[in-house]
């Protein structure tokens, strides 16, 4: 872990559980705090095509269920942060009945780390019961 600070490492693993947590529990004021104002969603159909959501629209999403009952579940992969400044962070959430794969970028602004990209795919794996 040569060059990395600890502190920073430490804020992002918070940050994705506080994003997986988000995600299973519908609270959007997680997002609508985590997320900088110019951030961009895009999801993989599987079919070679995307889909894209700006932050209101993802807000709406998350706004527009209930939450899943039981603990959340999810695994962060990795985490790296690169110069104080930019973060990514791969982890998979559940989301019944599918499992998603998330890549998320954070940047640094104004001493405060905000997600700033979300890229992700249905992964595979087992169907999910919910």
């Amino acid at each position: 872990m040569d060059g990395i600070d600890l502190s920073d490492h430490d804020t992002i693993s918070a940050l994705a559980v506080a994003y997986c947590e988000g995600i299973h529990y519908a609270r959007p004021e997680v997002f609508e705090r985590m997320c900088h104002e110019r951030f961009a969603m895009t999801g993989l159909t599987g079919s070679g095509g995307a889909v894209f959501w700006d932050k209101v629209a993802y807000l709406a999403r998350v706004a527009g269920r209930d939450p899943f009952p039981g603990a959340p579940s999810y695994e962060i992969l990795e985490i790296d942060v690169a110069g104080g400044e930019m973060a990514r962070v791969h982890l998979w959430v559940d989301v019944p009945p599918r499992r998603f794969e998330d890549h998320l970028g954070f940047v640094r602004v104004d001493g405060a780390w905000k997600l700033i990209t979300k890229v992700f795919r249905t992964a595979d794996g087992p169907a999910l019961e919910g």
